[in-house]
């Protein structure tokens, strides 16, 4: 694959759920077949010396041949996200060469409802 990763940066509410679901395409804007992939993100401080959270990801039917994987932090992770935080994106493919796809802030925001 050997492409820079591309910069995506996240604002999430914390105490609430959060997900998206993102289509991966190569440097030609082909999409990405993600058959036998796995894709992996955290979230750390800038020094990498807190870990905040792992994100989850997940395939629903067919999504991995249409190159789509969904991304999701639960109610409890990003309650414990910070005013500011970063992350990246791994895949590694089927031959377990693994390179960063996407990375970039993230941002933790207070809602006002309790």
């Amino acid at each position: 694959m050997a492409i820079e990763p591309g910069t995506y940066n996240i604002r999430v509410y914390r105490g609430a759920d959060w997900s998206v679901k993102l289509t991966f395409k190569d440097s030609s804007d082909a999409v990405m077949s993600l058959v036998g992939y796995t894709v992996d993100g955290q979230i750390w401080n800038e020094a990498r010396t807190k870990k905040f959270a792992d994100i989850g990801v997940s395939f629903g039917t067919n999504d991995r041949a249409n190159g789509i994987a969904n991304l999701a932090l639960t109610d409890t992770q990003t309650n414990l996200l910070p005013d500011l935080a970063y992350y990246d994106l791994r895949l590694t493919d089927p031959s377990s060469i693994s390179e960063y796809y996407l990375r970039g802030t993230v941002t933790g925001l207070q809602g006002y409802t309790q």
